[in-house]
């Protein structure tokens, strides 16, 4: 089947709200979307200007990360129903910057992808093996646990409703990139352990983008494989040029 390819732009903690507003914008002006949903990820205090400034368009507003509880005492925590409110349709889960960094652990995604979809927020779920894991023959290992637990007590209409993003680590702002049909490897295991646990039909529709590196120069190659349907792009989506660049080179696929 036919799915809709998503490019999303990661900013991590970068751009202040001009800066972040400002890219908005410049990248709708002009910005072709045909065939190709295209998100971008602010941090949280950019989030409500950047929807205000894509309002009306079909650029996508994702949040770079949820707490899995609706409201209460979590100090520092932003909850889906605030997120919602700030304008956000996707938000990116399980980040390995989040795992490595501030301790993620597989349950906690299982839990703030739920607590999306309870909101109607559209999950990006990141998974992806470590360098060691990698040189250890481990990677297929290692993504079949962090995407096992991410479906946990999912049904087959949620799971067919998610992004899942394959970003092994060891390429995520180094330079280096997975060759396409290495990345295209693991995107297809994706799909098919999403097809061992569901119905053929929701391996089908499930959008699996590849991260790590992403660059206008090696993006058409990396989406020409059947089962890249997109890509989450780092340090490229910053400017506003190599960006865009990213996008049209989905739409001539």
């Amino acid at each position: 089947m036919e799915r809709t390819p998503i490019i999303a732009a990661n900013w991590k903690m970068h751009k202040t709200i001009p800066e972040a507003v400002s890219f908005t914008r410049e990248i709708l002006n002009p910005l072709d979307f045909s065939g190709t949903d295209v998100v971008l990820c602010p941090p949280f205090p950019a989030l409500w200007p950047v929807a205000q400034a894509a309002s009306g368009t079909p650029l996508q507003v994702a949040a770079q990360d949820v707490y899995w509880a609706d409201q209460g005492a979590f100090t520092g925590e932003v909850s889906p129903v605030m997120l919602r409110d700030a304008g956000c349709t996707y938000v990116v889960i399980g980040h390995s910057e989040r795992r490595h960094l501030f301790g993620e652990t597989d349950e906690n995604v299982n839990r703030k992808v739920k607590a999306a979809l309870r909101h109607g927020l559209t999950p990006i779920v990141c998974v992806g093996e470590t360098l060691a894991e990698r040189d250890a023959g481990e990677t297929f290992k290692v993504v079949e646990k962090q995407l096992a637990a991410a479906l946990l007590g999912l049904d087959g209409e949620e799971a067919a409703g998610l992004v899942v993003a394959y970003e092994p680590v060891w390429a995520i702002g180094t330079g280096r990139n997975a060759a396409p049909e290495d990345a295209q490897a693991v995107n297809h295991f994706v799909r098919e352990f999403v097809r061992s646990r569901y119905r053929p039909e929701v391996a089908e529709q499930v959008r699996i983008q590849y991260g790590g590196s992403v660059t206008p120069e090696n993006a058409e190659l990396l989406l020409a494989q059947p089962d890249i349907d997109g890509a989450l792009v780092g340090g490229a989506s910053l400017k506003v040029e190599s960006f865009r660049a990213i996008v049209y080179a989905a739409q001539r696929l």
